[in-house]
Formats: C-alpha cells, structure tokens, sequence
C-alpha cells in the first residue's frame, strides 16, 4: 500500500538521527576464508532517521572494520549537524557534512562510510514521502538487472569443493559469478579452471583478490585468467595503491576493477582519470551514499565506464543498489550475496531483497522508498560484538 503523501514541510524536518552497530558470530562451517582472512563474524551499521511528521527512514553505513566507531560518529558529530534540517533535501544534508567534515580534514573512510547511512535513509524517507519506490524517484524504471552470484562466499577451498558450491548458483539462474582469489597464483588459477570447466564457456567468471596480490603475483596469474576467460580481476592491490594497477594493467587484457574502497567523487575523479581501472565499483553505503554515487556513476558515463555497485552486509544496501541500476544508463551487474546464513540479508528485514530469476536477473522492490522494513527487535538482539571480523 503506498504511503500517503505528507504535504508540511515541517513534516520533513529531521527530529532524530540514530545508528545501531550490530554483529553476529559465523559458525565455523560457514566460514570463508579470503586475502584478507578467515571471516568469524558480521558486523554492520543500521541507521533510521525520523521526521517531525513520524516518518521513518533507514539506511546502512559500511561497518569499516570499525562498527561501534562509525555508529559513534553517525550518533555524535553528524547527528548534530544534520538535525533539524529538512529530510528531502539529500544535496543540502551532504553539502553540510561536506564543509563540516570532509572538506577541512580530508576524503578520509570514516566521515564518508557513516554520511553514506544517513543519505541512504533520506532516500528512503523521500520515496516514502511521495509514495514512490526508490528506483521511480531516480527516474528509472521497473527493469530486469542481471546478478552475478557474489557476497562473502566462495572462498579459498579445493577446486572439487568449490566447484560443489558454485553449481547450485548456476542451477539457480545466475549467468555469472564472482570467485575468491589472492591464495597463491598457482593454486588461483587451479580453482578458476576448475570452476571453468564445469560451468562451461556461457557463464561469466570474475575473480577478486581482496586486496591480497603482490606486483609479481599479478604478473604472474593475470595472463592465466585471460586464457581462461575471467571477466574481470577486483581489488588486487588496495585501494590507494595507484602506481600498482597502473602497472598491472599491462600485464594481461583482464579488466581491473576497483572502487568499494574509494570515497566520493574525488577520488573516483583521480581513479578515472588513471585509467587503469575500468570496472567501476562504488558501495552506496560507503562512497558517500547514494547522492555521491549518482554523481560517481554520472563522471564514469562521460567516460563510458559502467557501475558495478558493491554490496554490503544488509538487504538495505541490497536493495537500494538494484534500485540504483534501474535508474542508470551505464549500470552494469548487481552483486547478488549468495553467503551462508546471513542474518542481515534474511531475518533483520520485512521481506526478501533481491530474487534471481532463470535469466540471472533481478528486479527493484515495489515498495515506497527502497522497499523494507527493519525488525528493531533483532537489532535489539544483536548487540556489537567487538574485535576483528577477519583473522
């Protein structure tokens, strides 16, 4: 049923902004093992701001390692500068932070990561707003997205192994799929031919590498994923590291992708610039929100680079990436987490946020705003758990 219209202005007013940092321990046979570690928990950060009028938004900031931080941030200094401002004016609210934070102490992952929460949910306090779902609001429209099988999951494990969890995607209707890669080139390589060969040469394969190659593991393992046919190779170096995937590109005609680690537009501007990175991938929910991204996605048109959105932990971020699609002209796959027993994904929201179809495709939510509720008492029950997510 769609939300009835609010007219007042004063409706709109923001009355309280609260981020809640929540965890969940992995169960050691859910675990996946990437470059960067063994995962034994998730962590995320949910963010509702409220109207003046009772209307509620919500919204996810990237967990950035640092969860209880970046809610602290969100419940501090940038509850008090966005308080009392009106909710549909996303611009404003992020210009604000901007010159308050951004502009005079630097592009830093913080300030970026927990601002991006905050936008996401005037986002959906707009569609709600006017009774319309997100993707209708960005001037999109209700348009099939094709999926590639993604999130935290298949990981580091023998080729048969992973061959074994990567058919069920398939069976499923993805057309693609993404592996783990950055063990070693050798044992790489094994697992992406593995995987090739059962799914034949129709199904798209991209590797990422979560940061984890050297210079010379990239030099030796990019021309192997050429012969093999990867679309892609993601995040081999971080983010920061220009001179390296200026290098690498030269190694192979595997695309490089890059970007769930970069923050707003100006560093988007310096990566497009480079050259050396070609599949784009800003998170909603960590370059800035969705307001920065739209911008993002507008700069790589220009240069007629597609978005690949990252997703991140919730059905919020989920949902609101395909929404995004549906309304871009260079909007390529979603990320479609297919990991085990996410409880953000599947019990911590009102329905389902994304179903792949035989095609490996997926549609936007109907719904006003991104289209899900929050079950409060699951945040609630899941409290922060501190440490490392990855050992």
């Amino acid at each position: 049923m769609l939300a009835a219209p609010i007219s007042s202005d004063s409706a709109l007013r923001i009355r309280e902004v609260r981020a809640y940092p929540v965890s969940f321990p992995i169960a050691p046979e859910h675990s996946v093992s990437l470059g960067m570690g063994r995962a034994v928990k998730k962590d995320a950060v949910v963010v509702k701001v409220t109207t003046e009028g009772g209307l509620v938004g919500w919204g996810e900031s990237h967990h950035g390692k640092a969860h209880t931080a970046v809610a602290q941030l969100v419940n501090t200094t940038l509850r008090q500068l966005v308080v009392g401002m009106d909710a549909s004016d996303v611009v404003g609210v992020w210009d604000r932070i901007y010159w308050k934070q951004l502009a005079s102490h630097g592009v830093g992952a913080g300030c970026a990561i927990a601002m991006s929460g905050i936008d996401l949910a005037l986002w959906d306090l707009r569609g709600k707003a006017v009774g319309w779902p997100l993707y209708k609001l960005l001037g999109g429209a209700r348009r099939p997205v094709k999926a590639y099988a993604g999130g935290v999951s298949l990981g580091f494990q023998d080729p048969s192994a992973l061959v074994d969890e990567a058919l069920p995607h398939i069976a499923a209707g993805y057309r693609a799929i993404k592996l783990r890669v950055g063990d070693s080139p050798a044992r790489d390589l094994a697992r992406v031919e593995a995987v090739r060969r059962a799914v034949g040469e129709s199904i798209a394969i991209l590797v990422d590498a979560n940061t984890g190659y050297t210079l010379d593991d990239a030099r030796r393992v990019m021309p192997g994923l050429q012969a093999l046919g990867v679309d892609w190779l993601e995040e081999p170096f971080p983010a920061h590291d220009h001179a390296s995937y200026a290098a690498a590109r030269h190694y192979a005609a595997v695309p490089l992708a890059a970007g769930e680690n970069h923050f707003t537009r100006h560093e988007f501007e310096r990566v497009i610039a480079d050259g050396a990175i070609s599949i784009l991938q800003p998170d909603v929910s960590k370059a800035g929100g969705l307001t920065e991204v739209l911008r993002i996605a507008a700069m790589a048109s220009a240069r007629k680079l597609p978005i690949h959105p990252h997703t991140c932990m919730t059905g919020l971020n989920m949902a609101a990436s395909i929404h995004l699609l549906a309304a871009l002209d260079n909007g390529g796959y979603f990320e479609g987490d297919v990991s085990r027993n996410n409880l953000y994904r599947d019990r911590m929201v009102s329905a389902p946020p994304f179903q792949v179809d035989r095609d490996g495709h997926v549609l936007p939510l109907e719904a006003p705003g991104i289209g899900l509720d929050v079950d409060e008492d699951f945040l609630a029950a899941h409290p922060a758990i501190e440490g490392p997510g990855y050992v």
